[in-house]
C-alpha cells in the first residue's frame, strides 16, 4: 500500500458522503482529487525557507490531532481549523485551486463540493504529513540543522513523495503548479 493509500484510508469517506448528501463514489472521487491539491499547496509553500519553516511549525502543532488513526466521523474533525489550514495553504489562490481541482474531475465533483470538502480533510492530511515528517526527524535529528537552508528540505521531499505515489504529481505539476507558485522563479 502506498503512502497516499494509507492517507486515503484515514478519511471517513462514507461519513463525508452522508454529511454532504452525495453518493459515496462521488465523495471518494472528490477526496482523491482534493488530497493532492492540499499536499501540492504545502509543497509549494515549502519551496522557500520561510514557507518550509512555517509549514514545519504547523506540522508540529498538528502532530497529535488525528495522526495514524482513521477518523470515524466528520463530527470528530475540527473544520474551523481545517478552514484555517486551507486558507494558509492556498492563500488568495484558494478559489482558483478549488475551481482547478473541480475542473480536473469527471462526473459530479463540483467547485461547491471541493470547497466544502477541503476544510474537512485538511486536518487529517496535515496530521498525517506531520506524523510522517516528524517520525523521520526523530530518526535523523542531525538532519534538522541541514533542512532549513535548503530550498525545500526534508519536508519538500516528503511531500513530493506523497504526490508521486498516486498520480498526484500530474494534478499539481500540470494544472495547479502555476497557481501555487510552481512556475515562479
Amino acid at each position: 500500500m502506498s503512502e497516499f493509500d494509507g492517507l486515503l484510508d484515514l478519511i471517513p469517506v462514507g461519513d463525508i458522503a452522508k454529511q454532504l448528501g452525495i453518493p459515496e463514489d462521488v465523495a471518494e472521487s472528490a477526496v482523491k482529487q482534493a488530497i493532492p491539491a492540499i499536499i501540492g499547496g504545502m509543497a509549494a509553500n515549502a519551496k522557500d525557507s520561510g514557507g518550509a519553516q512555517s509549514l514545519e511549525k504547523a506540522l508540529s502543532k498538528h502532530a497529535t490531532s488525528t495522526s495514524g488513526k482513521k477518523v470515524a466521523s466528520v463530527k470528530d474533525i475540527d473544520t474551523a481549523d481545517g478552514e484555517k489550514i486551507v486558507n494558509n495553504v492556498f492563500g488568495s489562490k484558494k478559489n482558483d485551486v478549488v475551481a482547478a481541482v473541480a475542473d480536473t474531475s469527471k462526473g459530479d465533483v463540483t467547485k461547491d463540493l471541493i470547497a466544502k470538502l477541503l476544510p474537512i480533510i485538511a486536518p487529517i492530511v496535515i496530521a498525517f504529513v506531520a506524523k510522517q515528517f516528524l517520525g523521520q526527524k526523530e530518526e535523523a535529528p542531525a538532519a534538522k540543522e541541514e533542512a532549513a537552508p535548503s530550498s525545500s528540505g526534508g519536508i519538500g521531499d516528503l511531500l513530493g513523495g506523497l504526490l508521486g505515489s498516486s498520480g498526484g504529481q500530474d494534478l499539481v505539476g500540470g494544472l495547479l503548479g502555476g497557481l501555487l507558485g510552481g512556475g515562479k522563479k
